[in-house]
């Protein structure tokens, strides 16, 4: 949760330049949208203010906004080239767009996720950026697993994580160091702006930078493979990347030896931050929490030769 100062702070900073992209604002409420230790977002009309992850780095944001703006078609442009501080927290501004509906499964723009997703990766970065942080996103819940305490699904977890590749680990350099990638790739990454039936674009640039582009379409490789994605609509997301000549996979035959590592890669860490949840809340593993457990459990115990698709 934000600091009691940070919030009205952020919620000035939305107002101010709210204000400033439309002097004639009709100043609604300002409404807090999502209020997490590695974020903090509110909404003031058409301007939205993110305060970012405490301990981000200044240069390595600075970049990543750089690349959004000069990406417009594939990334939501910031209102504000470069962050503020507030509150020893690092925020930027943004044009409000319309979210993936999460009541309406039926109508998720999975064809247009992989379409930008393809674009993205084909893109040359238009200014050097750091490497991709999902392996060290990856990291950081296995770190929160460890001091989490005891409990029973911690050993597959683990066992699963230490099968990984060490550049999946965020132990070494990752293989690619050239291909623009995301980095946090889900549905609720895309927005339509202009709101509110404008083009899907992708938001969130806190992990945006050079990496393996496979890592983009390992979330929902890894649902898949834990049975949580209907076939058919893995299939919708993998055929229309494909169709777009998204470089992370092969057009054509089994895309699995591309995704594998970061499939599993995302497996443990989702399977890691539900233990850590588990363990905060007192409860037992809901079912969703158990299918990636297992799936860990899985994959701790399949020969590597057969680990394509967790050995589905």
């Amino acid at each position: 949760m934000t600091t009691h100062h940070l919030l009205p702070a952020l919620a000035a900073s939305a107002r101010s330049t709210a204000h400033t992209q439309t002097p004639t604002c009709p100043c609604g409420t300002t409404t807090t949208l999502t209020d997490r230790p590695d974020g903090t977002v509110v909404r003031h009309e058409s301007t939205v203010a993110k305060a970012h992850a405490p301990n981000t780095d200044p240069t390595h944001l600075t970049a990543r906004l750089t690349t959004a703006a000069k990406l417009p078609t594939l990334l939501l442009p910031p209102l504000t080239p470069t962050p503020l501080t507030l509150h020893a927290r690092l925020v930027t501004c943004w044009p409000y767009g319309t979210p993936v509906d999460p009541d309406n499964p039926d109508a998720a723009p999975w064809e247009a996720a992989a379409t930008l997703l393809a674009h993205l990766h084909r893109t040359p970065p238009p200014t050097p950026l750091p490497p991709m942080r999902g392996p060290l996103k990856a990291l950081r819940a296995i770190t929160r697993l460890r001091e989490a305490g005891p409990h029973p699904a911690t050993t597959p977890v683990l066992h699963a994580w230490t099968r990984l590749p060490a550049w999946a680990r965020a132990e070494e350099p990752q293989p690619d160091t050239t291909t623009l990638c995301h980095g946090d790739l889900h549905l609720g990454q895309l927005v339509r702006h202009p709101a509110p039936d404008g083009p899907w674009l992708l938001i969130d640039v806190d992990d945006m930078g050079v990496g393996v582009p496979a890592w983009d379409l390992a979330r929902p490789a890894a649902w898949y493979a834990c049975g949580l994605l209907p076939p058919d609509e893995w299939a919708r997301f993998l055929n229309a990347y494909r169709t777009a000549s998204g470089p992370a996979v092969p057009a054509t035959g089994d895309p699995w030896p591309a995704l594998d590592v970061p499939a599993r890669t995302l497996t443990v860490q989702t399977a890691a931050l539900a233990v850590v949840k588990a363990v905060a809340a007192d409860r037992p593993l809901d079912e969703v929490e158990l299918a990636v457990v297992d799936a860990c459990d899985r994959m701790g115990s399949v020969p590597p030769e057969l680990a394509p698709g967790f050995a589905k």
